[in-house]
């Protein structure tokens, strides 16, 4: 993917369950989507809920690079982030929609800002989505800093406008095995968990990432419903 860079903003909404009636992950994968038009929304079996809106956070950088690979070569447990972008009216994959990323790397430290002044692109990126609606990045298990859950921002660029900020979370218990392998043992203790975190109870169980271990890495799963504008 050439490394251009992506300046519109977009919208970010979730899909209310992972697995919504006909239109779950594997479906999507599958490049099926029988049964998830617009009489499937209106019969009730397939369900596309908006997510409450979350903030932007401080840490935001303006016109990423358009690629998959965000690590720069930083350590970290490797984590592939699957995330599938569907139309909330009807459900169906959203082709060329633009997902933007950005968070913490394993120490904490978002480029840009404090300790990673020196770089900023590290960890940050945007890939459009394919025909499924799928946008693949490949980074690392994201390291915490103090006052907050570990968590991945999110936009989704629709039209040139944005509708819906959010950030993503992990399940603890997940993050709780993650952190028992370098680098992350070096920064024990972590602080604040998806219970007490300011941010996350506001809305965030809604936009919990389903996560599983392959081999040494990690692959986390999240589906989000927008409106095209």
């Amino acid at each position: 993917m050439d490394e251009s860079r992506f300046t519109r903003r977009g919208s970010l909404v979730r899909l209310g369950g992972l697995a919504a009636g006909a239109l779950g992950v594997a479906g999507l994968e599958a490049g099926s989507s029988d049964g998830a038009g617009p009489a499937a929304v209106a019969s009730g079996q397939v369900s596309c809920v908006l997510t409450p809106e979350q903030t932007e956070g401080p840490y935001h950088i303006p016109d990423e690079l358009v690629r998959r690979n965000i690590t720069e070569g930083r350590a970290g447990t490797p984590l592939s982030l699957r995330a599938y972008v569907v139309d909330a009216s009807t459900c169906k994959a959203i082709k060329n929609a633009a997902v933007d990323i950005w968070h913490a790397d394993a120490g904490g430290v978002y480029s840009g800002f404090g300790a990673g002044t020196v770089n900023r692109t590290f960890m940050r990126g945007i890939q459009r989505t394919n025909a499924k609606g799928l946008a693949l990045f490949r980074t690392v298990y994201p390291g915490w800093y103090q006052g907050r859950t570990v968590h991945i921002h999110v936009k989704v660029h629709l039209g040139g406008s944005v509708v819906h900020t959010g950030q993503l979370y992990f399940p603890d218990t997940v993050t709780d095995a993650a952190y028992r392998t370098a680098p992350y043992t070096s920064r024990p203790s972590r602080s604040t968990r998806n219970a007490t975190d300011s941010v996350y109870r506001n809305g965030g169980k809604k936009s919990l990432m389903t996560v599983r271990k392959s081999g040494s890495a990690y692959v986390a799963t999240i589906m989000m419903g927008v409106h095209r504008g």
